[in-house]
């Protein structure tokens, strides 16, 4: 059985591995690789799915009827092996299932699956997360894409930057040494919708936009490909990356890491949704290749 599904457009090609559902390769027609190539020296990772957490959990543990359960932060689906349901030349399809494995972590029937369609210059994520039990299902899921920083090489980083649909918020939350948000008093480094890209946005773990007002986000720089990323069904939204290190995370999620003094059951935990028995609840986001921004 393959590891690594390719799918493709006249203008995009995409591969991704089924351990994980991960998206391993976004590439131009003309060879330009878009996707950070997970150099474990600096993080192994290229766009994990954030499935049933997004973050970290307070002593990384779920609480469901007063038992704890293990739960490592983002949760277990990027370590997880999905299996194929279809695929065609331009798309591919995931499936992750509860069984006896997750449920010793996450005590709830779930299926989750997760679609990959490229059309023309434009890649589509879809999660479609499905209750199949008797009771609401709690849960939170993301992505977490790590696009390469610089676009094209001989670019400075400092060059880059990102322009949101609509103004933000003042503040974010802060980011614990824990992975715990504490209030938010962190001044949001936008200027209007324009954020000027450069490592030090870093040194402080990520900004989190909660919630996040735009539904798109444009990354680009000069004479680059510009990376349009919009998204529907997500409600906060963030952006990553580790100074030293050639990529940037756009990360549209539904769910975000416990408050620093949230310790109670996982269904009451802020950014948790229910999903009613026998409901699907579905989140997407697209990547568009657009030309070069021209001044």
């Amino acid at each position: 059985m393959l590891d690594t599904y390719s799918i493709a457009s006249d203008h995009l090609r995409a591969s991704v591995k089924l351990h994980g559902a991960e998206l391993c390769r976004l590439q131009t027609g003309d060879g330009l690789d878009l996707l950070w190539d997970g150099d474990p020296a600096f993080w192994r990772g290229q766009a994990p799915v954030l499935f049933p957490v997004v973050g970290a959990l307070k002593g990384g543990r779920l609480l469901h009827r007063g038992v704890a359960y293990p739960m490592g932060k983002h949760g277990f689906a990027r370590e997880s092996a999905f299996r194929l349901l279809r695929l065609t030349a331009h798309s591919c399809s995931f499936r992750l299932q509860d069984d006896a494995a997750t449920r010793a972590r996450y005590p709830f029937p779930f299926r989750l699956d997760v679609t990959f369609t490229v059309t023309g210059p434009e890649l589509k994520v879809q999660y479609d997360l499905h209750n199949p039990g008797r009771e609401e299902l709690p849960a939170s899921f993301g992505a977490h894409p790590a696009f390469r920083w610089p676009l094209l090489p001989g670019l400075s980083k400092e060059s880059h930057w990102l322009e949101f649909e609509k103004p933000e918020g003042d503040l974010l939350p802060t980011v614990g040494g824990d992975g715990l948000l504490g209030a938010p008093d962190r001044p949001s480094p936008l200027a209007g919708r324009h954020l000027a890209l450069a490592d030090a946005l870093f040194t402080a773990d990520a900004l989190i936009f909660m919630p996040v007002r735009s539904r798109a986000v444009r990354f680009s720089a000069p004479g680059a490909p510009v990376l349009e990323m919009d998204w529907d069904g997500f409600e906060q939204f963030g952006v990553w990356s580790k100074p030293g290190a050639g990529f940037l995370c756009l990360e549209p999620w539904r769910g975000h890491a416990s408050p620093h003094d949230f310790d109670g059951e996982f269904s009451a935990k802020p950014g948790v949704f229910q999903v009613s028995p026998g409901a699907t609840v579905s989140a997407h986001y697209t990547v568009n290749v657009l030309a070069p921004d021209i001044d």
